[in-house]
């Protein structure tokens, strides 16, 4: 009987992209709630750091993650 193969996107780098996508999406839902959206595209578009760039920077990370861990491996 030959061992299955685990399937595509089922490694630690998907679940960490996953996380990272779903905090940076906590925290933009939380900034939207507690301010209104202008104050918000304000925040991200001033000069300073803030926690809705970080979250930006969240969803960007999240995704290289996601596509490194959606990449199918050779093995040979």
């Amino acid at each position: 009987m030959e061992p299955s193969r685990p399937k595509k996107g089922r490694n630690w780098y998907s679940a960490m992209g996953v996380l990272f996508i779903v905090s940076g999406a906590i925290v933009i839902i939380r900034d939207l709630i507690i301010w209104t959206p202008e104050f918000v595209a304000d925040f991200i578009f001033d000069s300073e750091v803030n926690s809705a760039k970080i979250s930006l920077g969240m969803f960007g990370f999240g995704g290289f993650l996601l596509v490194k861990g959606m990449r199918k491996k050779v093995v040979q």
